[in-house]
């Protein structure tokens, strides 16, 4: 039914119940899988190396299906997507529950991959449509605490089933809760708002084009950085072909957008001066948030002697920091420019990046939790702002481009992060302590960049009276 202003408080609790499980199960499914693939490898009798296929196969359809997705979503309703995504997804890890072979399970993974972006991709779509304009902060506050959680929550939640269960119940857990999230979806969630702007379209060879380009790149800077195919009988060429071809096919479609009125890629959105600085604040800051949460449990295992347990204690301090903030910053939003808020927000950040590079050569655990603390008060204070302006500064036709842009930034920047750490620690080894030091020192250097991106949008913001 078609919505003006938000929904209902009853049914408001249940869209938000069904936005937040969805958005759980496409994040947490992320990272999950990563403590199991050695049992995964044994299990199945796969190399070990060829097991990272169970992570890249989830990460690459995501990324690449994103975009067409959320255009997809402009056109025929984000809540008619995120339906379906959640079927997909749920049915792909049945799938992946079942496999009995990597090349299965990779293929699966691909499945759950595509339903995922179809969750991404118009999630903060929906958001926009579920809460009314004076209290969409505060819904945008509640999804960014719930997307910060289940990032950093993959682990513990993987070691607390693996310890009663093999790795088949890391999907299988997917089943009552997608069954759930869609029974409740499909009498809860609102239709869109605003009809599709005319001339929005998604061909073919578009979308191809877009997956293309998205797919190539990343598995070309992720060889790259991780150095695939240097060993002795690997294909050093490999990376620098995937690379090179993902970007000539991005300069093919990218000049095939521009000659859309509506196009696939939203560069009509990009050219809008606040969006654009909004984005360059989200990759940096999530560059920044990934260089840290990879090298900080090679700091503090190797370097610091912390036991794993200790290690995952000290590193929940900035989860839970930003389960303070978040809320906070909701409240803030509308009262004070998100420039002003993003750029305090990551100053501080940046200043906790810097702490934990400088800690001294014994700390205690107090050392570590205010620092950490510090950095998720500021990561916090950042993201509901940043991610508010992203959604309400492209017009309501086109929320589901600027929803899929928002997950577009965020999976963008993580990749940098992970990318960039694996070049630090091919020349500083990861047990010596100094690649840790120095990973943490340029995320603050990002941390610090991207504050410059937010308080430069000061000038370009639309005013809070005026979304």
């Amino acid at each position: 039914m078609p919505v003006q202003d938000g929904l209902p408080a009853p049914m408001r609790k249940r869209a938000v119940l069904v936005i937040i499980l969805g958005i759980t199960m496409a994040v947490l499914d992320g990272t999950i899988v990563n403590l199991a693939l050695p049992s995964i490898a044994r299990e199945l009798r796969a190399e070990a190396s060829a097991s990272i296929w169970v992570v890249n196969a989830y990460q690459v359809a995501t990324l690449a299906l994103l975009l067409p997705v959320a255009t997809l979503g402009d056109i025929v309703g984000y809540r008619r997507i995120y339906l379906w995504s959640i079927a997909l997804f749920t049915l792909a890890s049945v799938c992946c529950a079942m496999s009995g072979s990597l090349t299965g399970l990779a293929a699966s993974r691909a499945l759950q991959g595509v339903g995922a972006a179809g969750i991404m991709s118009v999630n903060t779509a929906l958001v926009r449509l579920i809460y009314p304009k004076a209290i969409l902060g505060r819904g945008i506050a509640i999804n960014t605490m719930v997307v910060a959680t289940a990032s950093v929550a993959g682990p513990s939640i993987a070691a607390l089933i693996l310890s009663a269960a093999s790795w088949p119940w890391l999907f299988a857990i997917n089943l009552p809760l997608g069954l759930l999230t869609l029974l409740l979806g499909r009498r809860s969630l609102p239709d869109n708002a605003a009809p599709a702007a005319p001339g929005v379209r998604c061909a073919p060879l578009d979308i191809v084009l877009n997956a293309l380009s998205f797919g190539l790149i990343f598995l070309g800077v992720d060889g790259l950085g991780t150095g695939s195919g240097a060993a002795p009988g690997g294909r050093p060429w490999l990376p620098w072909a995937q690379l090179g071809a993902g970007l000539v096919l991005a300069v093919i479609y990218l000049r095939r957008q521009r000659a859309e009125a509506v196009p696939l890629f939203p560069l009509d959105l990009l050219r809008i001066p606040v969006f654009a600085l909004s984005m360059g604040t989200s990759v940096a800051a999530f560059c920044a948030q990934m260089l840290a949460y990879i090298s900080l449990p090679f700091l503090l295992l190797e370097t610091f002697g912390r036991s794993h347990l200790a290690a995952g204690l000290l590193m929940t301090t900035w989860p839970l920091a930003i389960v303070v903030a978040a809320p906070l910053a909701g409240r803030l939003i509308g009262r004070y420019p998100s420039g002003l808020l993003g750029g305090i927000g990551l100053t501080i950040l940046a200043l906790g990046l810097a702490l934990l590079a400088g800690l001294p050569a014994q700390p205690s655990n107090a050392d570590i939790v205010w620092r950490m603390a510090l950095c998720g008060l500021g990561f916090g204070l950042f993201q509901s702002p940043n991610n508010h302006t992203i959604i309400t500064s492209a017009p309501p036709a086109r929320s589901g481009a600027a929803s899929g842009m928002l997950g577009s930034a965020r999976l963008t920047g993580q990749t940098l992060g992970a990318v960039l750490l694996a070049i630090i620690f091919s020349f500083r080894g990861p047990h010596e302590g100094q690649g840790a030091v120095i990973a943490l020192a340029l995320a603050a250097a990002c941390a610090a960049a991207a504050a410059v991106f937010s308080s430069l949008r000061l000038k370009t913001e639309i005013p809070a009276h005026a979304l």
